[in-house]
């Protein structure tokens, strides 16, 4: 019989968490969670893509929250190769996804924002100075906002979109990510993580 990775309980977290795509390794100690991508894995479909072509895939630690809610973790991860990247992650189906990265892109660490509605899109939002930054994901109602911060304090915002149908979004699943789509392999760090039960009240005020 095949045995399966033990997956780790994040107590900052009212959810269990569930591994997705390859084994990423996935350890929580000390208040810090840890993933590790391998070489060539990522999470994304091209534009360019095959309406029937498949998603590559990278390791996901996803659970299923109830209600509004802001996930938050410090992200730190070992860019080596462009597009290494952390990231908090979304899925509401298949083929319906989102992610914010802190990535490598294309040589400086950049906060970056991919929506995959069949196929995906990639934005970047803006450089950073080191590779480690607080990341944000929310919801409110059936809306999805993404947030960076250099100090978990006051936030940039960078995103705010919906998803799937108001059912498919009330229901996403939602954690973290890591990938080396070009490189041989990303660790990605998780710490100060953070869930709060309501969403946030005024996307531009820094809150």
């Amino acid at each position: 019989m095949l045995e399966l990775p033990e997956l780790p309980e994040v107590p900052e977290l009212p959810f269990g968490l569930r591994s997705y795509g390859p084994d990423g390794g996935w350890v929580y100690e000390d208040g810090s969670l840890t993933g590790q991508a391998g070489a060539g894995q990522d999470r994304f479909v091209s534009p360019a893509a095959d309406s029937a072509e498949p998603a590559s895939d990278a390791p996901r630690l996803l659970g299923t929250p109830e209600g509004d809610f802001q996930l938050i973790a410090r992200v730190t991860a070992d860019l080596a190769a462009p597009g290494d990247a952390g990231a908090l992650a979304l899925e509401v189906a298949e083929r319906k996804w989102a992610k914010l990265c802190l990535e490598l892109s294309p040589d400086r660490p950049t906060i970056c924002t991919v929506v995959t509605r069949d196929h995906s899109d990639d934005a970047n939002a803006f450089v950073v100075d080191v590779p480690s930054h607080w990341l944000r994901i929310s919801r409110t109602g059936k809306a999805f906002a993404f947030h960076a911060s250099p100090d978990g304090e006051r936030w940039t915002f960078v995103r705010v979109f919906t998803l799937g149908t108001a059912e498919e979004a009330t229901s996403a699943c939602v954690g973290f990510l890591a990938q080396s789509p070009k490189g041989e392999g990303c660790g990605a760090r998780f710490e100060g993580i953070a869930f709060r039960g309501y969403g946030v009240g005024e996307l531009r005020d820094g809150s």
